[in-house]
């Protein structure tokens, strides 16, 4: 069998898509988000969004002008690959946590087993995206574990976005003594990100 050779256009050209319709979506009118599609829609855009712009930000700011030549080499590519996938499967549970508690608090939602079907589904989805297996069954069993022990009245506005701030700090291919330099940086980065999100549910959701 053939050797698969990664590339850089393999691994990011429909990353760099969602990248760059991010740098201009300030000045596409946005769309109410009315309905539980638009709510997956919201759910998957966004938790890709946040991934790569965070992920791809902080190898960018640590490699300089070595960045894009990094991406010849097959190793540091699937290091990458690896780490956007774990971090996505974070981001996707800690949105749609968010969105279920603020939902059912700011518009007495009940039907609260939806937010389990619309991750399930959107998990689905990918793998036709080629998210490995392992790590969609890692993120089921670990949404199924948050689900338990999750309190709808408060999870909104206790910290919702930490466990994928702390994903992206401990899957970023980049060497540990450099990454705990950059500790604060790493997380601060996403949670800001997550706060650009949350703004925008907040002033489109009309459920």
């Amino acid at each position: 069998m053939a050797k698969y050779k990664l590339t850089w256009k393999d691994l990011t050209l429909k990353d760099f898509k969602i990248y760059l319709f991010a740098l201009f979506k300030a000045f596409i009118p946005k769309k109410k988000i009315k309905n539980l599609d638009e709510i997956e829609h919201f759910i998957q855009t966004k938790s890709a969004w946040v991934t790569q712009v965070t992920l791809y930000g902080y190898l960018k700011t640590r490699m300089g002008t070595r960045y894009v030549l990094h991406f010849e080499n097959d190793e540091f590519m699937k290091s990458v690959n690896l780490a956007k996938w774990n971090i996505y499967s974070v981001a996707l549970q800690d949105l749609t946590f968010f969105i279920f508690s603020y939902l059912k608090v700011n518009f007495n939602y009940q039907n609260l087993n939806q937010a389990k079907e619309i991750f399930l589904k959107i998990l689905d989805d990918e793998t036709t995206n080629k998210m490995p297996i392992e790590i969609i069954d890692e993120a089921k069993n670990n949404f199924s574990e948050r689900i338990q022990n999750i309190n709808w009245d408060i999870s909104y506005k206790d910290l919702p976005f930490n466990p994928s701030a702390l994903s992206l700090y401990k899957w970023a291919p980049i060497a540990e003594e450099l990454k705990r330099l950059d500790r604060k940086i790493v997380l601060n980065s996403m949670i800001l990100k997550w706060d650009i999100v949350k703004k925008e549910f907040e002033e489109l959701v009309e459920f």
